[in-house]
């Protein structure tokens, strides 16, 4: 009964009766309780059991230990902030065999405190829709993620990032394995991104390994039509590409991508063309804004674009496009150390697929 549970408490912020901040016209997520919320526990099982329309987010694990999660169903796509599953400051958890579709993020790693991680964590079989992200990890990242798990996961119908990696907050992500994710009708493939949302506070991330990942984006929203879509934001611009995106004394180091096939639309419009690598400083570089695949607008690339990097490899990587888009395929900018092997880009126009500027030490593919 989450969305009449919703609607009494906006009735009683309206009364004076609770205060909340009542951003975006709706009251804040802590001021709405959760079907499940664990803290600081050991040893929790959660198995083939539905769960259905939260007021806010469906289920919380925070600080807790040995979490086996199999089996389970969540619809829950009442109101808003319906994260399916949150991961906070765990160790040894696994989420297994499970269908998610939430009107937030499907499956979502955080860390709100700095003297904790999230760390051995599986997500393995689970199929998963959101209006918002996929999987994702790292908008509250205090301390830390690594040794993370995601194999043979499907995304579907999902707004934003099919698999979202953010370092922003002072922690760092490290070791990470992404294989066999199928990812239809979603509105961004990947987004790896360092900022620094507390001042003095950047964050890291270092040896991600994404292979076998097979992603469609559509030309159109990918969650239209579901009561609470993902709202639409850092408009106007094209289909952004797949980014990895760090700061300029914090680059992206160690991230291998192998096997990867992403098809675009295309149909890039040059009337939103209002970034280029000819004038790179056109691109902001937002380190203190929340992080979003479509955070800096309008990119120069329509199937990958790089920034601010070192020691990437790419192998096997195939980018097609349906049709004629202004961009180019490939895009970096600082980009040091870098190979490319057996890259192939279907367009339907002949030209140049690669341009970089201020990179050095770039292998396999010509500029």
């Amino acid at each position: 009964q989450g969305r009449q549970v919703a609607t009494n408490i906006v009735e009683m912020i309206h009364k004076g009766i609770l205060k909340d901040r009542f951003r975006y016209d709706r009251p804040e997520a802590d001021n709405r309780p959760m079907l499940i919320n664990f803290r600081a526990c050991e040893n929790i099982l959660i198995k083939r059991i539905t769960l259905s329309n939260a007021a806010s987010w469906v289920q919380t694990y925070d600080q807790c230990k040995n979490v086996l999660i199999d089996s389970i169903n969540v619809d829950s796509k009442a109101y808003w902030n319906n994260d399916g599953i949150d991961i906070v400051d765990c160790d040894s958890v696994s989420v297994t065999n499970s269908f998610i579709d939430s009107s937030d993020d499907g499956i979502c790693l955080k860390s709100h405190d700095p003297a904790y991680s999230c760390k051995n964590i599986v997500i393995i079989n689970c199929t998963i829709r959101s209006s918002a992200n996929g999987i994702k990890f790292g908008t509250a990242s205090r301390g830390g993620f690594s040794k993370i798990k995601i194999l043979r996961n499907t995304i579907y119908n999902t707004y934003r990032s099919a698999i979202s990696l953010a370092a922003v907050d002072g922690g760092s992500i490290d070791d990470v394995e992404i294989d066999s994710l199928r990812a239809y009708h979603t509105g961004n493939a990947f987004f790896l991104r360092v900022g620094e949302r507390l001042k003095g506070k950047k964050g890291r991330i270092e040896n991600v390994h994404i292979s076998n990942m097979y992603v469609e984006v559509p030309a159109t929203k990918p969650d239209a039509g579901y009561e609470y879509e993902g709202p639409i934001e850092d408009m106007p611009r094209n289909i952004s590409p797949a980014s990895i995106v760090g700061l300029p004394d914090v680059p992206i180091v160690d991230i291998t991508l192998t096997n990867i096939e992403i098809k675009y639309p295309g149909g890039g419009n040059s009337f939103f063309a209002k970034a280029s690598l000819d004038t790179p400083e056109s691109i902001p570089e937002k380190a203190d804004a929340y992080p979003e695949f479509s955070m800096f607008g309008e990119l120069p690339a329509w199937g990958l674009y790089i920034r601010h990097a070192k020691e990437i490899q790419i192998s096997n990587l195939v980018l097609s496009c349906g049709k004629k888009d202004y961009r180019i395929a490939i895009a970096a900018d600082d980009l040091h150390g870098a190979s490319f092997k057996n890259v192939k880009v279907t367009e339907p126009e002949k030209k140049k697929i690669f341009q970089a500027n201020k990179s050095s030490g770039i292998t396999g593919i010509k500029p």
